[in-house]
C-alpha cells in the first residue's frame, strides 16, 4: 500500500557548499553572490520541492578547544551569510516554491522581524516563511550585548510572547486599509490601522506596523522543537516542523505527540506538517550506493573534528576535552540544544565517544540505494509514520554540491513522482496554501 502524497523540502545553511569535494569548482569563493543558491532553487522547483529552509547562526565559535581554529578550518558555522536578503533573490528566479529564513527571538526585536517578514511576503508574492529559533549560544549573545542567554525553558517563554507580538503587528492593518481614493485624497484608511499597545514581561511594543501584512497574512511559521518545552511551543505556533528522531518508531512517536499537542492548543492537527531530515545516498546500483555510504561514514580525523565541533557549537560544551576512548561523563549538562546532547548521551550508553561517533546517524532514517529503491524506501517509511514529508539535507562538508542537488532533482524526485508521492504542480498562489493542500 502506497503512502499518501508527502511534502519534499531542502534544509540548508547559506554558507560555503561542499568545498572539499572535487565537484566544488569555484563555489568556495563565489557562493556569497547567491548564484549557487539561485541555481539550486531552479532545480528544486523543477523537481517539485515545496520549499527551501535556511538555518542560521551568528557567531564564530571558539568552544571547541578554546579557539576558533576548528570552526574556521572546516567552515562549520562560519563563514555564513544572512539568509533573509537571499530569499527575494530566490523568489525572482522561481514561480511557486516557498523559502524559509531563520531569525532568532533572542536577537531580533518583534517589530523589526514583523516588518522584515511582511516586506518579504510582499516582495515574493506570498512565498516566505520564518523559522523560529530561540538560539542557544552565549557566544552569539555577546554579539548583541548579552553576557548570557536566558535559561532554556525561559527562552521559550520569551519566544511565546515574541511571536504573539509579531502576529498582532501583522494583524494591525485590517484588510482593505489601503484605499488609494483619489477623490477623497486618502491613501490608507486610518480607522483600519490600529496600535497593539502590547506590554508584557519581555516586550513593550506600541504598534501598529507601518505597512500591511503580505499575501499570506501570517507567513509560514517553521520550528524545530525537540525538548518538551520546544515541542509544546512548536505545536502551538508552527505550520511546519523539522525534526530528526531516529527510526520509524521514534518518528511516529514524535509526529503523534506534536499532533496531540496541537489539538490541545485548539488547532487542527493537519495544519502542522512534520518534516524529517534525511540525507539520501544514491548510486546507479545498490553496490555503488553502499560504497558511497561507506566512504561518507568513514570516521576520519576531519569527520571527528567536524561532528564534535558542531556539537560543541550547538551545546556550548567543549567536546575536545573528553577522551574519545572513554564514555561521555555523566555530569555534562547544557543550556544550549538539550535534545541534541540528550540524543548523543543515549548513543554513548555502554560505548566510548569514538564508538558512538562511528554509529552517528544525523538523519531520521538511512536511505541508501538507487533512485528507484530509495523512492520505495521513502514510500514505506512515510506509510509507517503517517506523514508529512522529508527535508533533504546535503552533507555540508562533502555533498552540498550541484552534483548532489542534481542527483536528487533529476534522479530521486522523478521516481517519487512516478509513485504519486510528491507534487506535480503548485495549484495555490501562496506557500502556505500549497503546504496546506495535503
Amino acid at each position: 500500500m502506497a503512502a499518501d502524497p508527502f511534502h519534499l523540502a531542502w534544509f540548508t545553511p547559506f554558507k560555503t557548499p561542499a568545498w572539499k569535494s572535487p565537484w566544488a569548482a569555484d563555489t568556495p569563493f563565489t557562493w556569497l553572490n547567491g548564484e549557487y543558491y539561485m541555481d539550486m532553487a531552479r532545480s528544486l522547483e523543477r523537481a517539485g520541492f515545496d520549499f527551501m529552509m535556511f538555518e542560521d547562526s551568528t557567531l564564530v565559535s571558539d568552544t571547541y578547544g578554546g579557539t576558533t581554529e576548528n570552526d574556521l578550518k572546516h567552515g562549520l558555522h562560519s563563514p555564513k551569510g544572512d539568509p533573509v536578503p537571499l530569499l527575494p533573490m530566490l523568489a525572482q528566479v522561481t514561480e511557486h516554491m516557498g523559502f524559509i529564513a531563520t531569525m532568532s527571538t533572542s536577537f531580533y526585536s518583534p517589530f523589526i522581524l514583523a516588518r522584515v517578514m511582511a516586506t518579504m511576503d510582499h516582495l515574493t508574492k506570498g512565498r516566505v516563511g520564518w523559522n523560529v529559533v530561540t538560539s542557544s549560544e552565549d557566544l552569539a549573545g555577546k554579539n548583541y550585548g548579552l553576557d548570557h542567554l536566558l535559561q532554556h525553558d525561559e527562552r521559550y517563554e520569551m519566544a511565546d510572547e515574541f511571536i504573539s507580538v509579531v502576529k498582532a503587528l501583522w494583524d494591525s492593518w485590517e484588510p482593505g486599509a489601503i484605499v488609494a481614493d483619489r477623490e477623497t485624497g486618502y491613501l490608507a484608511d486610518h480607522t483600519k490601522v490600529h496600535p497593539i499597545h502590547h506590554e508584557g514581561k519581555y516586550f513593550k511594543v506600541r504598534g501598529p506596523l507601518n505597512l500591511p501584512s503580505g499575501p499570506q497574512g501570517h507567513p509560514v511559521i517553521c520550528q524545530a522543537g525537540g525538548s518538551p518545552k520546544g515541542r509544546d511551543f512548536a505545536s502551538r505556533h508552527a505550520n511546519v516542523l523539522l525534526s530528526a528522531p531516529k527510526g520509524v518508531d521514534q518518528m511516529r512517536e514524535y509526529r503523534d505527540d506534536i499532533r496531540a499537542r496541537a489539538v490541545e492548543h485548539g488547532r487542527d492537527a493537519d495544519d502542522v506538517k512534520v518534516m524529517y531530515i534525511v540525507q539520501p545516498v544514491l548510486g546507479e546500483t545498490q553496490a555503488d550506493a553502499d560504497e558511497i555510504a561507506r566512504r561518507r561514514n568513514e570516521l576520519t580525523q576531519d569527520q571527528i573534528e567536524t561532528i564534535l565541533g558542531i556539537m560543541s557549537i550547538t551545546t556550548e560544551v567543549d567536546f575536545k576535552q573528553f577522551d574519545l576512548d572513554a564514555p561521555l561523563p555523566d555530569d555534562v549538562t547544557t543550556n544550549g540544544h538539550q535534545s541534541g546532547l540528550e540524543q548523543f548521551r543515549k548513543r554513548t550508553q555502554g560505548k566510548t565517544i569514538r564508538e558512538a561517533l562511528m554509529g552517528q546517524q544525523t538523519e531520521a532514517v538511512e536511505l541508501v540505494g538507487t533512485p528507484a529503491s530509495v523512492a520505495a524506501q521513502m514510500d514505506e517509511v512515510m506509510e509507517a509514520v503517517g506523514g508529512d514529508g522529508f527535508l533533504i539535507r546535503g552533507e555540508p562538508v562533502r555533498t552540498h554540491s550541484r552534483r548532489y542537488i542534481d542527483e536528487i532533482a533529476s534522479g530521486l524526485a522523478p521516481e517519487l513522482r512516478k509513485r504519486g508521492l510528491i507534487r506535480s504542480d503548485y495549484p495555490e498562489s501562496t506557500f502556505k496554501a500549497n503546504l496546506a493542500a495535503f
